[in-house]
């Protein structure tokens, strides 16, 4: 698909906080570019501990000179674990401006709704128009289906104070510094999507390339695009190269979030997926949720310097 380019605005700073993500460990150390959370406060170890599921959440922060904006990327999978790692964390959640979803699946949208009724105040929530669309299913080998709930509805959100802003295009948030991709474009070869997917439209049931999926970038002065993915269904090589494409910028400085590589259905494009990384120089690559573990691993040897792993309350500060 065509998409006139837009103007990414560079920012000269980036703070990624892990809400909600598949793994949690509080023993890991801090560095100049990640902060873990504290063990203790104070010389205390409290007895609230932050918690992880089979979801992602991340809090996006971008600082252009005295000018700061917030975003929450996804809301995990249950309605408790996002709003309780905020408490454990001490994140305000008032400073957010908007919330973004990666798509419709329900380990990205499941605390949404606390989360709105918690702010009580309206609040933009920008989706692709396929992650309302229900029922859908994903069928096993046996020919039995399972069937995705349906957990995004705009009649909710707008009772809760969501503002629904539906697009399949790029557009822009936080004053032009964070890039909403829409949906996109697929032109790899090797990333197909998710096999056995279907949907249920007018009466019958189709493939689902699951075109909701989407991701967010920002521009870092200097240095490049930081990619931030929600599952990628569409394949994280697309998802990089469509966002690279809308904005004009060529280098990638940070790729973060699910890559969708877990699992005998995806792990044949794992060496793919990495000799295509290979290409781009990347100083941060941080795979979570459904990556996968062989996937992770296998980051972990082909990219030493760049990669990090990740746990529930990171922060990640590129500058």
């Amino acid at each position: 698909m065509d998409q006139a380019r837009l103007f990414l605005k560079p920012v000269d700073r980036v703070e990624i906080l892990t809400l909600m993500d598949n793994y949690v460990d509080v023993l890991l150390q801090s560095t100049e570019k990640v902060k873990r959370p504290p063990l203790a406060k104070g010389m205390e170890i409290p007895t609230s501990a932050l918690v992880a599921e089979h979801g992602l959440s991340q809090l996006v922060r971008v600082y252009d000179g005295a000018t700061a904006h917030c975003l929450l990327f996804d809301t995990g999978y249950s309605t408790y674990g996002v709003p309780h790692n905020m408490d454990v964390l001490g994140v305000d959640a008032e400073g957010i401006e908007a919330v973004v979803m990666s798509h419709g699946h329900m380990d990205h949208t499941g605390s949404l709704y606390p989360i709105l009724e918690r702010l009580n105040r309206p609040l933009p929530v920008v989706a692709h128009p396929e992650a309302f669309h229900g029922p859908r299913f994903f069928g096993l080998n046996d020919g039995r289906k399972l069937r995705f709930p349906v957990t995004l509805k705009k009649e909710d959100l707008s009772r809760l104070g969501g503002k629904v802003i539906e697009s399949r295009e790029p557009s822009l948030l936080a004053d032009g510094t964070v890039l909403v991709t829409g949906e996109v474009d697929r032109t790899t070869s090797f990333e197909k999507g998710l096999p056995n997917a279907t949907l249920e439209r007018n009466g019958k049931e189709e493939k689902d390339p699951i075109r909701d999926d989407q991701a967010l970038a920002i521009h870092l002065k200097a240095k490049g695009l930081v990619i931030i993915s929600g599952c990628a269904h569409a394949g994280i090589i697309n998802t990089i190269l469509h966002a690279a494409k809308v904005t004009g910028v060529s280098e990638i400085h940070a790729v973060i979030g699910g890559f969708h590589l877990s699992g005998p259905l995806f792990e044949p494009i794992i060496e793919k997926t990495v000799e295509a990384l290979s290409e781009m120089h990347l100083k941060m690559i941080v795979p979570m949720h459904c990556t996968g573990w062989k996937a992770i691993q296998r980051f972990a040897q082909a990219f030493p310097e760049a990669f990090v792993l990740n746990s529930v309350g990171t922060t990640f500060s590129l500058s």
